[in-house]
């Protein structure tokens, strides 16, 4: 987000927190996933919310009276809340409400275990991607959702934290438009965002040692100036180096990647 919506962003995730502080972390966030889906479909609900020119009172009033009695009183004033305040487009006041449904998913975990869940988040993917069998059967359309959320359920449901399961569930049931790999990346970014730290998705040719970790991990704290979790992925392909991803920002040090480097340039 920028300009506006991000100003907008930080005013209602810190209303948000005060808000957390007496609602049930889980109930709170499943009712904003609602509301997330809710927004989704509904475009011009969501188009006439986004408008400046309509009133914040309004708007507020609006989402009061659709969700009142069919969601938690903190619900309604999280939902009044981000509906009330200003977005430069339609998509941005949706992120944020999604947003705040991953962090309220979240909020009963603690620090050490968020590292974990972004840990399961990055398995799951990585399993999905290689099992296609799997992946047909969580993504295909036409496939029942409910459906979708027992296969989840029944390979996760005592394997995994709570949390995780909620968010992997959200992202097979109703991925916004985006892949399951995506969806689960980008739920796992909010995560470490929450933990106030970055992601960085390691691909290596072989596994590290727990040292090299450490230091690769020290080494790009150093760099972001944040603390830094790692997701590594054992790449045979790559032959030999590393390839690190921050964000949108890649940095390839892999064989693999030199070579393809090489081809391009004399291609040019």
């Amino acid at each position: 987000m920028r300009g506006i919506s991000r100003t907008s962003l930080a005013e209602v995730t810190e209303r948000f927190d005060a808000v957390l502080a007496s609602a049930d972390p889980a109930t709170l966030g499943h009712e904003l996933f609602e509301v997330v889906a809710l927004l989704q479909r509904e475009h011009s609900l969501r188009r006439w919310l986004a408008d400046p020119a309509n009133p914040a009172e309004a708007k507020s009033g609006l989402v009061g009276s659709l969700l009142e009695a069919k969601v938690s009183p903190a619900t309604v004033m999280v939902a009044g809340d981000i509906a009330g305040a200003a977005w430069s487009k339609p998509r941005d006041l949706v992120d944020a409400a999604e947003r705040l449904a991953v962090y309220a998913t979240v909020a009963a975990v603690d620090e050490q275990r968020l590292g974990d869940i972004e840990d399961e988040l990055f398995r799951f993917g990585r399993i999905v991607v290689a099992e296609h069998g799997l992946r047909a059967a969580l993504t295909t359309e036409g496939v029942a959702a409910e459906h979708k959320r027992a296969l989840v359920a029944d390979l996760l449901s005592g394997k995994a934290d709570a949390a995780t399961l909620a968010l992997i569930t959200e992202a097979v049931t109703r991925p916004r438009g985006r892949t399951l790999e995506q969806a689960l990346d980008h739920y796992g970014q909010i995560v470490a965002e929450r933990a106030k730290r970055y992601i960085a998705v390691v691909r290596t040719a072989v596994p590290l040692s727990e040292d090299r970790q450490a230091r690769l991990q020290a080494t790009l704290a150093r760099v972001y100036g944040r603390p830094i979790h790692l997701n590594i992925e054992v790449v045979p392909e790559i032959v030999g180096g590393l390839s690190i991803r921050v964000g949108d920002e890649v940095i390839d040090g892999t064989v693999a990647g030199r070579l393809a480097e090489v081809r391009r340039r004399l291609a040019g």
